[in-house]
């Protein structure tokens, strides 16, 4: 049943505002409204979206907890880093990074945190 429906990402932000700043200044992105005082919902391609409401848990997960897929992985992000964004270096077991990005067999990816500390990501399958 969970299949056939709309599926979003749900981040958190100490500050709402800062995060409003950011994805906006940074990433390109206007909030399509406000559910309730410390939330707001973004919309993108094909029914996908993502919220971002305030919470003091903001910025404690390790993990990815957001991406895009893009076709042109080195435009995007030449575009994020003109606005200021900076591509995390990763070298662990299975994952290194050269200049931002991680490649392998599936394609490549980079990782980015915003304002509140969410790990975001952007990916081109191969």
């Amino acid at each position: 049943m969970l299949k056939d429906l709309n599926f979003m990402a749900v981040l958190a932000a100490k500050d709402i505002n800062r995060a409003k700043d950011f994805y906006r200044d940074k990433l390109g992105m206007e909030p399509s409204e406000s559910l309730e005082e410390d939330s707001l919902m973004y919309r993108g391609a094909n029914g996908t979206s993502f919220l971002i409401y305030q919470t003091e848990n903001a910025g404690t997960a390790k993990n990815t907890q957001m991406g895009w897929e893009t076709d042109n992985l080195e435009r995007d992000m030449e575009e994020l880093r003109g606005r200021g964004v900076t591509f995390e270096e990763y070298d662990f077991p299975g994952l290194k990074t050269e200049n931002g990005v991680a490649s392998s067999d599936w394609g490549k990816a980079a990782w980015f945190l915003d304002s509140e500390g969410n790990i975001l990501n952007i990916s081109q399958r191969a």
